[in-house]
């Protein structure tokens, strides 16, 4: 009885961390990252297909390229990340060339929103060696208000 080496399939695909800055206005589709398979050897056999949040309409990608534009400004306050799939197909026969990939695009923050202090301005203190959550001017074991 023989020892069988374990099988293990590897991730095709290779991308970058999607990120894109909200309230970006520009004339054009803006680039934030390509999709790229291993089965992808340059012959244009490979078809690059986009579904999931926003996929067609907020996102679009170059089914040749696998390059995924944004196609209008986003909001982080109304939406901080979509959740998309990928997949590579045969372009002729649209045979799965490997499982589909889930990956999310994050919304950065450009903190457009200045912070509001409607009852200040404040004035705290707070002793060196304080322990986390614990109020100065309360007795310890007291609720806080």
């Amino acid at each position: 009885m023989g020892i069988r080496p374990l099988l293990r399939s590897r991730r095709s695909w290779v991308w970058n961390q999607f990120f894109v800055i909200e309230e970006y206005a520009g004339p054009e589709p803006v680039l934030i990252g390509r999709l790229h398979s291993d089965a992808d050897r340059g012959e244009g056999r490979v078809k690059y297909v986009l579904t999931g949040e926003g996929a067609g309409t907020v996102f679009v990608i170059d089914e040749r390229t696998g390059n995924v534009h944004v196609t209008k400004t986003l909001d982080r306050e109304e939406k901080a990340q979509y959740t998309l799939l990928a997949q590579a197909v045969d372009r002729a026969s649209n045979r799965p060339l490997e499982p589909p990939s889930e990956f999310i695009i994050k919304v950065q923050d450009i903190n457009d929103n200045p912070p509001v202090f409607p009852h200040g301005p404040y004035h705290a203190t707070v002793p060196e060696m304080s322990n986390v959550g614990e109020c100065p001017h309360q007795p310890a074991g007291a609720p806080h208000s």
